[in-house]
């Protein structure tokens, strides 16, 4: 059980495929923060989000979850709008 609460049935492949990443990434803190997000998000994201978050799931959780916890600053040059709006979605639902 991953814990979604969305099915990919009417996404398009691409954002069905991130939908799965967003649950499967080996942390569970990161499953359920990137996880949850995704469900509430994924079909209404725009291209440039999508392409956004697709590079954000390609960052390590042992990186990731310090920036999303606030434990860390995030690095100015990463230049991913999309990380502020999984923190704000992450602030809401806490």
């Amino acid at each position: 059980m991953t814990g979604t609460t969305r099915t990919s049935e009417g996404l398009e492949p691409r954002r069905a495929k991130l939908l799965f990443r967003s649950w499967h990434r080996g942390m569970r803190e990161m499953d359920l923060i990137l996880g949850r997000f995704a469900d509430a998000e994924i079909g209404v994201l725009t291209s440039d989000e999508i392409d956004q978050y697709e590079r954000l799931l390609d960052i390590s959780d042992t990186d990731l979850l310090p920036w999303i916890t606030g434990q860390q600053p995030i690095p100015e040059n990463l230049g991913l709008p999309i990380l502020h709006k999984v923190i704000a979605a992450r602030d809401v639902s806490v």
